[in-house]
């Protein structure tokens, strides 16, 4: 994990940002990193290509990896002071890296237009109040479920609206009509336990990235998921600690599961492993009616702090996030765009999977509450800890009650760092 005082090395660097002036011919160069596919890299230049048609004094140095590759980079770039000046951020790396002084502040780049983008969503790639990144795509949380599987079991599908209770009851029901379990066990991440606690009006931070919840709401879900599993309504934990975030090495889509929690932006994953009975629906809500679940960044964009060319940098995000014609051809490659107006003018244009998950995000449009801050340095540690922490409940070597309390003095310890 990059850590603070890691990154405030950078600040005692020279040079942060591009180590050129500027290309052959006087051009002023950007290097532009993110990480993607080969198909996400193919709009990604096409995109940029027609950035430079556009600003021919500029010239754009692209590169693209995998996730982990990417992040592993860039966090050992930024702390020997080599970051690009555009880079494709993950909504957890927001505060460390401004934190550090890496990012540039985009409130001051007069640039960069955000009109279409809505102050929730803006709001993730806030900073003690300062606008250091700006989301590329919008996804949410989503149940994906196998609709032939349930109706043969004869169990209501859900819809938006059904409570926690309704769920917990869905899963028994689904678990004792067949040979499966009704869902793979949520109990294992911080995201769906994130959830269930906003659907009780509160958070897993304050503003000012302090916990929000104590011991006694996490052994709360974690006792349910629990006892859900030990009643074969949701997967065992033999099942549920080989989780490793990929579809395929999930319970639902290894196929001993009939549904699990998931992003929209990961159906595709689950789509080929299921196939044309693959259903989408909103998360429970909470018992008074309260929605958890929220709109977030499939990714952000932004710029280095020490570029010595941030007015070229702000151009360049500005055009991918608000021109109609880049909007066109990145399409729904870093999931819907976050600007309205592309937005509305490129899902009429989609198809299959992709006019799905346009439509289901669509259904919630003006029912969800606004999403949190961009969450805390220390938080993708705890991530980790959560998953790890709750195979000591599923496999009944602490109580739910006693492995809440370990992980929330751990939670404090990190965050404090």
């Amino acid at each position: 994990m990059l850590t603070t005082a890691v990154l405030l090395l950078c600040g005692l660097l020279a040079g942060c940002g591009t180590s050129a002036d500027g290309a052959a011919g006087g051009k002023i160069e950007l290097q532009f990193s993110w990480w993607g596919n080969a198909d996400r890299a193919e709009v990604t230049n096409e995109a940029v290509e027609l950035f430079e048609q556009r600003n021919p004094d500029i010239e754009v140095q692209t590169s693209f990896s995998s996730y982990n590759s990417y992040i592993q980079k860039l966090a050992t770039q930024a702390a020997g002071g080599n970051a690009p000046d555009v880079m494709q951020l993950d909504y957890r790396q927001i505060s460390q890296y401004a934190s550090a002084g890496l990012l540039l502040d985009l409130d001051e780049q007069s640039a960069i237009s955000t009109e279409n983008v809505t102050s929730a969503m803006l709001r993730t790639g806030q900073s003690s109040g300062e606008q250091y990144a700006i989301p590329m795509g919008r996804t949410s949380q989503v149940m994906v479920y196998d609709s032939a599987q349930w109706q043969r079991a004869g169990v209501a599908e859900p819809e938006y609206g059904w409570t926690w209770q309704d769920w917990s009851r869905a899963m028994r029901e689904l678990g004792e009509a067949t040979d499966r379990t009704g869902a793979t066990d949520p109990g294992w991440s911080e995201d769906w336990f994130e959830v269930w606690l906003r659907g009780r009006d509160k958070s897993l931070y304050t503003d000012s990235g302090k916990l929000n919840y104590d011991a006694a709401d996490l052994a709360q879900f974690w006792r349910t998921t629990n006892e859900l599993s030990q009643q074969g309504a949701v997967s065992p934990a033999r099942q549920t600690t080989q989780i490793d975030g990929s579809a395929a090495n999930m319970p639902f889509g290894r196929g001993n599961a009939l549904s699990g929690f998931t992003w929209d932006s990961a159906v595709g994953g689950f789509q080929a492993l299921i196939g044309d009975s693959l259903r989408l629906a909103p998360l429970p809500v909470g018992p008074d009616g309260t929605p958890g679940q929220y709109f977030k960044p499939s990714m952000l964009i932004g710029a280095s702090a020490n570029s010595p060319h941030p007015e070229a940098a702000s151009k360049l995000v500005d055009f991918l996030i608000n021109d109609p014609r880049a909007g066109e051809i990145l399409g729904v490659s870093r999931g819907l765009p976050v600007n309205r107006t592309i937005r509305e003018d490129i899902t009429p244009t989609l198809s299959g999977l992709d006019k799905r998950i346009a439509e289901f995000q669509e259904s919630l449009d003006g029912e969800l509450l606004a999403p949190p801050s961009a969450p805390p340095q220390g938080d993708l540690a705890l991530q980790t800890a959560f998953q790890r922490d709750y195979d000591h409940v599923g496999f009944e070597l602490q109580s739910p009650r006693r492995t809440a309390e370990q992980f929330l003095t751990n939670a404090r310890s990190e965050l404090q760092r």
